[in-house]
């Protein structure tokens, strides 16, 4: 027969080695972070691009193992890996650090951790300036905040967006895809312009040029005669234009522009 003192005793023992055991059974996994379609973010709601588009502006940009590409709010990570995959250096930026959490997840799941990185951060206080392609999936407006430093950009520089474009900077390129893309199934590309304003000395003549985005206007005078410029275009840093019937091609450094015209393809020179 227990006494009292005995009885609460063993009760004691019993509660001991029940929590004990209770401690040493491992603790339930944390639930793994889902994002959903339509969550709230710092300016934009999250819609993830379909895999179809991705590789669509991927295309668009000629993606190469020698490119550096940025995503600016790069989601769950699926634009920055798909380019790894490709071979290029892929860095996304993103605001909400669980995505970011999981884009490194899912690239260490897919063997891509090694090209694809990923930084929590402000696109808009982030540097970026080292990238040759940038791809987005962003509002119109953000587009066009963006926009400015884009221009910035080394001539050449590659963007891609997902279905919205940069107001009256047109895209130098428009595709329209099929498949499982939902409602976003617009690639646009744009190609970073050298910047190519004011007035240019060439051995005979002088050229004067006006630029909106890649396209150019001006006059060419040659021998008192001002010539009217006509389809003039920048692609990156070449540079090309009619005047008084001949065609000028050529690639801008800087302040000069060489390169040829005619069908002699006879070279020009031209400083600013």
């Amino acid at each position: 027969m227990f006494t009292a003192k005995r009885s609460s005793g063993l009760a004691a023992l019993m509660l001991f080695a029940w929590a004990a055991c209770a401690s040493a059974q491992p603790a339930p996994a944390a639930q793994e972070y889902v994002p959903e379609v339509g969550q709230r973010g710092r300016d934009v709601v999250w819609v993830p691009s379909g895999l179809v588009v991705v590789n669509k502006m991927l295309d668009m940009v000629k993606l190469t193992p020698n490119d550096i590409l940025y995503d600016l709010g790069s989601g769950d990570g699926r634009t920055v890996i798909a380019a790894a995959r490709r071979g290029a250096r892929a860095y996304g930026i993103e605001y909400n650090a669980d995505l970011v959490a999981l884009s490194r997840r899912n690239a260490l799941k897919q063997g891509m951790s090694a090209r694809a990185t990923f930084e929590q951060g402000d696109i808009f206080q982030s540097d970026f300036s080292k990238a040759t392609v940038v791809t987005l999936f962003l509002l119109p407006e953000l587009n066009v905040r963006l926009r400015p430093l884009l221009l910035d950009m080394k001539p050449g520089t590659r963007i891609a967006s997902n279905s919205f474009d940069m107001d009256d900077w047109k895209p130098d390129q428009v595709a329209r895809v099929k498949g499982d893309c939902g409602s976003w199934c617009t690639a646009y590309l744009w190609i970073v312009p050298a910047k190519v304003a004011g007035a240019w000395t060439l051995a005979d003549c002088e050229l004067v040029l006006q630029q909106q985005y890649q396209m150019l206007t001006g006059t060419l005078m040659r021998a008192g005669k001002s010539l009217a410029i006509a389809d003039g275009r920048m692609h990156g840093d070449r540079i090309s234009f009619n005047a008084g019937g001949t065609r000028y091609r050529g690639r801008v450094s800087g302040d000069v522009i060489e390169g040829a015209h005619g069908s002699a393809n006879a070279a020009w020179r031209a400083a600013r």
